[in-house]
Formats: structure tokens, sequence, C-alpha cells
């Protein structure tokens, strides 16, 4: 266990908790920002245009210069996995899978989400070996490949023409209902000659020993099945918040941390903020707002209890 005392533990360090951390530090606060990936979700975006000061930037190029900007007095960095939080003798720990355990006076939960699994036979083996959930880390792989998308809405509409632009030969979208995308990304992709639509249909098996080789799909209409030969699976149904390592506060029925105005969770100290929340706008912006929220409450919290703290012993 570490020996140092920390007024803010920040778990997770996507656009909510770098921003937490930075606001953190300007308050004079000694902070820890522990994350096993700096830049979350918004690694995976492709273009940005819809932050501020940017006309156009994608989203590892923004979260490099929000990284490069938190470095000063007082806050530490740990790249490492969260696997333990607990409440203890009126502090809170955090325990990192290799760093060891950390206490804090406050804590920030800026977790964010993950990609949602199909849960079928093969997935999981053949995960990063053919199955990936994110198209802009690796569609680039699958040039002249025959390639299956497993979603219907804008992330597998949008993780089906990436595969498209870098040359994939053709694309399987297999969705449980229709195409249910924007109408601007949909009509790309009804339209073009490359991508073959299987609606109201489930994949059931990832196929394959060293890599994906196929998936068996069944229809959910009339339950026939099919095979289809394919190189990669992209699996795009959505994503789920990255909370169950937090089982004492309040959740909402999608697992996402119920929190007020303030970013102040069912729990005195802690505080919330980003995709991990049930805040319902799901933005690059709004997480960096609601990250410089959860820091000044943060902030306030400590501040309280150092007075406290200090009346109590004199």
């Amino acid at each position: 266990m570490s020996t140092a005392l920390y007024d803010v533990l920040i778990i997770g360090a996507g656009p909510a908790g770098m921003t937490a951390a930075l606001y953190c530090r300007r308050k004079g606060l000694r902070t820890l920002l522990l994350s096993k990936d700096f830049g979350g979700q918004a690694n995976w975006t492709t273009v940005v245009e819809n932050y501020m000061g940017f006309m156009e930037i994608d989203g590892p190029e923004l979260m490099r210069r929000f990284k490069e900007q938190l470095p000063g007095e007082n806050l530490v960095l740990v790249e490492d996995e969260a696997v333990v939080f607990r409440a203890e003798d009126g502090l809170f720990l955090v325990e990192g899978k290799e760093s060891g355990s950390h206490r804090g006076t406050a804590a920030i939960v800026a977790t964010g989400k993950r990609p949602k699994k199909l849960h079928v036979p093969g997935e999981e083996h053949l995960r990063g070996k053919g199955v990936s959930y994110c198209s802009t880390c690796d569609a680039p792989l699958f040039r002249d490949a025959e390639v299956a998308v497993v979603g219907g809405g804008n992330s597998g509409a949008q993780a089906t023409l990436d595969l498209l632009a870098v040359g994939a030969r053709n694309v399987y979208l297999i969705t449980d209902l229709e195409v249910t995308a924007d109408a601007a990304l949909a009509d790309q992709i009804r339209n073009h000659p490359r991508v073959r639509l299987y609606p109201y249909s489930q994949v059931t098996t990832v196929h394959g020993e060293q890599m994906v080789s196929g998936v068996t799909i069944r229809s959910v209409r009339s339950g026939t099945e099919e095979k289809l030969a394919v190189e990669g699976v992209f699996i795009e149904i959505g994503l789920e918040p990255n909370s169950e390592i937090f089982p004492e506060l309040q959740k909402n029925q999608r697992g996402e941390i119920m929190v007020d105005c303030h970013c102040r969770t069912s729990s005195a100290g802690i505080f919330a903020a980003g995709d991990v929340t049930n805040l319902p706008e799901k933005q690059i912006i709004v997480a960096a707002g609601e990250g410089a929220k959860a820091a000044i409450s943060a902030w306030e919290y400590v501040t309280k209890t150092r007075a406290k703290n200090a009346t109590a012993v004199i």
C-alpha cells in the first residue's frame, strides 16, 4: 500500500477524468489520476468536429493534448487498472492491479463505458484475432477482406463505412432489427454495392482457431441458420458503464452511476462524471465540463473536511 494520502483519487482518464485532474491540480489538491487507458472512448473517434477551439481534430490527438496539459505539482499519474474501490476508516481506497492501494479523502469516478459483447461461442477466444470492437483502431487491418459488422445503429453504420474506406472487399451488416442509424449514414450503406444487409438476424457463433474464419447467423423470424465466410467481425452493439467496482453507489437500470447537478453520488465524498453517469448526453465536451464540476465539488468537500478535522483537534 502507498503511504501517501491524497486529497482526491480520480479513477478513469478520459475527457472527464483528465479535466477533473487538471482542475484539482490547479486548486492545489494532492491528486492521484489512475487509469489503464488515458483518453478512453475518445481514442476511438475518427473525427471530432464539435469540440470548441478546433474546426476538426481526431480523437486520439485531442486526448494527447489533454494529457499534455496535465503535469504539474500535486498531480500523480498512474497507468493501471482499478480493481477494487471501497471506503475505509473515513477515507477512500482504490487498488490498482499492479500499483497496489492508494488512499484519498475524496474520490471522482470517471471510468466511462466499454463495448458490449455478444457472449457467443468463439467471441472471447478470437478477440484480437479478427474479433474487434473498434473500427477506428482496427479497420485498416482488413483491406481486401470479407468482414462482418454486428449492429445496425450509428456505431455499426460508421464501422461499415470505415471498413469500406480502407478497402474491405465486402461488408456483411448484421442487425437483429432494421438498420436504425441516422438517415445520412443509413443511405450510404443501403446504396453501397459492397454492403450485404442481414436484418432481423443474430450472430450465434464466431468460428476460427487461430483467426476468425466465419460466423453463423440465425434469422430471428424463421430460425434458419447460415454461415458466412469472413475474416473479421466488428461488434458494434452499444456500450455499458464501467461501474462494477462501485457496488455501494446508487445506479439506474443501465448500471450508470446516479449523480445530481453537482456530480455528487449517493455516497458523501464520492463524485462521478462523464459517460459512467446517468446524464443523457454522451459527448466529449459534456464529459469535460462534468469533470470540471466534479473537481470543484470535490475541492469543496475536501476543504470542509479539513476544517471539520481541524476543529475536532482543537
